[in-house]
């Protein structure tokens, strides 16, 4: 942790400078430690390390000094004990249900999540005898009619992907705690540069750091976050055994990221309402969601729980899948893909992509309908981006 002397470290000096320490070169940028196994002093000194008995670097699939770093400086910007660094954001999610939960377990989960989250909960946790309910991200009363005595998590999104929904992490933390339950929120879409989740009373923060942790798009993985006796146990020990682990090159790029993170949401969101806004007046759009507009029927509470209203907006057209594909096909500067967070604006149209190996049924429920389309807006100039959509519109 960084001495300021005489208060806590702010945000961006946490981003640019925790977690770092300098090895006998005494290097300013913090090193890649690209090694699979480490040199003991002695037998005794590896059967220590080996039992937990001393604390050191043991084999790279999960101690690494890079990797280490990540974590630290993630677990210090989301103000949380411990952080565990995964392959992904899907293996974060899974290391966190395999190491915390067993078989005969609930899940009770947003049925506003990403595609393969769902995937997850039923193909595949499901087979494992962990079952998984669905309800409305913002009905409340719902998570509370769906918590069973076996139910040991609550999982979200929050704001969603791709509605942008919003949910009361606090009101939700509540009823987690009420009831014996963890409450895990994934915050990739804001960050802890525009919501702490634990702050607000959740136990678990769980990211793609694919997203805007990189900001570039230029490598895959996950973390999860939390309290040392939660985090530090059960979704570490998953790690050390299983081994969906991130690569110390990984985890140097998204130090990079960390370092640039919020300035780079405060350009995301101030973009992103501007093509919200511009959105809004368009012939052809029937309907725009992005948490920054009065119209949006949780714009107050992301006003209260975020800083910020994301780099997300998502859209309806009229004339279905027809009329959403011509506009993505008539686009030159957006990239058709289903990344996000990128400095370069993304599109895509999640009915046939993110959330296209749901069923029709599935899908209505979470309401991705045919016409729908999600921009991730970049750094580019916005009036561009305008101008690039209003081919296709």
């Amino acid at each position: 942790m960084p001495d300021t002397h005489d208060k806590p470290p702010g945000f961006e000096t946490l981003a640019v400078r925790a977690g770092q320490q300098r090895t006998a070169e005494s290097e300013h940028s913090e090193p890649i430690f690209p090694t699979s196994s480490y040199v003991f002093e002695s037998a005794a000194a590896a059967a220590a390390r080996f039992a937990g008995d001393e604390p050191g670097n043991i084999y790279s699939r999960f101690t690494n000094p890079t990797v280490r770093t990540f974590e630290q400086r993630l677990a210090a910007l989301e103000g949380g004990e411990r952080c565990v660094a995964t392959a992904s954001g899907m293996a974060a999610i899974y290391a966190t249900c395999a190491g915390l939960l067993q078989s005969g377990d609930h899940i009770v989960s947003s049925r506003s999540i990403f595609g393969s989250t769902t995937l997850l909960f039923n193909n595949y946790l499901g087979k494992f005898g962990i079952e998984t309910t669905f309800v409305g991200q913002d009905d409340l009363a719902g998570w509370e009619q769906a918590i069973r005595p076996e139910t040991r998590l609550l999982f979200l999104e929050t704001p969603s992907n791709p509605l942008t929904e919003v949910a009361d992490i606090a009101a939700l933390a509540e009823l987690a705690h009420a009831n014996d339950c963890l409450l895990a929120v994934d915050n990739c879409f804001c960050t802890p540069a525009l919501q702490q989740p634990l702050a607000l009373g959740a136990d678990i923060v769980i990211h793609s750091a694919t997203k805007y942790l990189d900001g570039q798009g230029r490598c895959v993985g996950g973390a999860v976050v939390g309290r040392e006796d939660v985090v530090g146990e059960g979704v570490y020990g998953f790690l050390r055994t299983c081994g969906p682990t991130m690569s110390p090159f990984n985890a140097w790029v998204f130090l990079k990221g960390l370092e640039t993170l919020s300035i780079r949401m405060r350009a995301h969101c101030a973009a992103a309402q501007q093509l919200a806004d511009w959105l809004q007046e368009q012939r052809g759009v029937s309907r725009v969601y992005y948490p920054g507009l009065e119209s949006h029927p949780q714009h107050t509470l992301a006003a209260r729980q975020q800083s910020g209203f994301g780099g997300i907006v998502a859209f309806e057209v009229e004339g279905g899948q027809a009329a959403a594909w011509k506009l993505i096909d008539a686009t030159r500067i957006c990239s058709i893909t289903a990344n996000l967070g990128d400095t370069k604006t993304t599109i895509t149209h999640p009915a046939t992509t993110t959330h296209g190996r749901l069923t029709p049924e599935q899908r209505d429920e979470s309401g991705i309908s045919d016409g729908l389309i999600r921009v991730a807006v970049g750094l580019e100039t916005i009036d561009d981006i305008c101008a690039d959509l209003a081919h296709g519109l």
